[in-house]
């Protein structure tokens, strides 16, 4: 793999495993509870639901913002200062690669530090958003907090199931027009927007190889990519814990710890780490 990867430029499409030694959780690893999602169909047109998601997202994105980076992400960004790279292509949304000091990254999914508003589009920092629900829902974190607490979840979310807290948790508004706030990813069953998807493909363009970390390409936003490359002749490269839909795809699979093999990966490579 390094061999190949070594001959020139390669992209890089990263998933969930490369997060789980940041601990944040994912939804598919091995040791992944089973999760059901909430749709952006279900959170834009069921009240219920989308007061349930804030109250959980109100907890959740706390143990996001305090996630700091693992050597898997200070690998790639060596990996990107050294211009081994074309791209970084990555599904989560908790900004690690910036934290660790990449450039060249495409957030496909977006980012879990932003909310958008959908009725006029403002943006704003997660950070204020946080004061604002504070200020609707006095207590409630405290009275989480008393309860027993509460895990953490993919993507911002919390395992949350205390009805009565949630019945009585109050959504805030946007601050501008008194739309829809809704944290600025994409939502299972909600389309990445098209210019990602355009950067991508010509980071995928511009690269000799793919090679993928830490994604199980369950979902097709991900998986479109194994496909063009497998299409155009590329090889293409795995590091994932349990089976992908890329893998009759792939020249090589390595089961391991994700973390460890790009940091092993990045020192066998010609201009490693540059610091």
């Amino acid at each position: 793999m390094a061999a190949v990867l070594g001959a020139g430029k390669f992209a890089l499409l990263t998933g969930a495993g490369l997060s789980t030694d940041s601990g944040i959780p994912d939804y598919r690893g091995p040791n992944a509870a089973p999760r059901h999602p909430l749709t952006y169909q279900e959170f834009v047109g069921n009240e219920a639901l989308r007061r349930r998601y804030w109250a959980r997202n109100h907890i959740g994105w706390a143990t996001m913002r305090h996630a700091e980076p693992n050597i898997g992400h200070f690998a790639v960004a060596s990996m990107d200062r050294a211009e081994l790279l074309t791209g970084v292509i990555t599904q989560n949304v908790d900004r690690l690669h910036e934290a660790a000091g990449a450039e060249n990254v495409v957030d496909l999914h977006g980012r879990f530090d932003t909310v958008a508003c959908l009725q006029c589009g403002e943006l704003y920092p997660r950070s204020f958003i946080a004061v604002v629900l504070a200020e609707l829902n006095p207590g409630f974190l405290e009275e989480v907090a008393q309860s027993g607490g509460v895990a953490a979840g993919p993507d911002a979310d919390a395992d949350l199931d205390h009805e009565q807290l949630i019945e009585s948790f109050r959504v805030a508004r946007c601050p501008l027009c008194g739309g829809m706030l809704k944290p600025d990813f994409v939502f299972f069953g909600e389309n990445v927007p098209k210019d990602r998807v355009e950067r991508s493909f010509a980071m995928l363009d511009a690269a000799g190889a793919l090679l993928v970390a830490g994604s199980s390409l369950t979902v097709m936003s991900g998986l479109r990519f194994v496909r063009r490359a497998a299409k155009d002749g590329k090889d293409v490269f795995i590091i994932n814990r349990g089976p992908t839909r890329g893998d009759e795809l792939a020249g090589s699979k390595l089961e391991a710890g994700v973390s460890e093999s790009l940091t092993y990966l990045a020192e066998a490579l010609p201009g490693r780490f540059v610091h």
